[in-house]
């Protein structure tokens, strides 16, 4: 069974920074494309940013210049690195691994808050 869990998340004040991290039970997450989600009260869940099994990445228009994914394939962890934060990042945030064209084979952490604020 593959269990995605989320840490790093809390409190931050703007212009900040956090690393939020996603580490993986149950499976290789070298075989996943892997991506960061969130999700503000009310709003649709949205893709913060992707990783690709090779390392290539792409990000919201949002996050672009001020966020970074990362993978670290020996430690079977995700990594999100959060600069300049603002108060709009505050959302829950998601880890999600699949491998495209296997809709089988796709899955969900649990969730760690972000909450950015003076």
């Amino acid at each position: 069974q593959v269990q995605l869990v989320e840490s790093g998340g809390g409190l931050v004040q703007p212009g900040g920074s956090l690393r939020l991290s996603c580490s993986a039970a149950g499976t290789r997450l070298s075989i996943f494309a892997m991506d960061w989600y969130r999700q503000a009260p009310g709003k649709q869940r949205e893709l913060v940013a992707h990783i690709t099994t090779d390392g290539s990445t792409n990000y919201g228009d949002s996050v672009k210049g001020r966020f970074a994914i990362s993978r670290d394939n020996t430690e079977n962890t995700l990594y999100l690195q959060m600069n300049s934060v603002k108060p709009e990042d505050t959302a829950v945030y998601y880890c999600h691994a699949d491998v495209p064209g296997r809709p089988e084979l796709s899955f969900w952490g649990q969730g760690t808050q972000v909450t950015v604020s003076a």
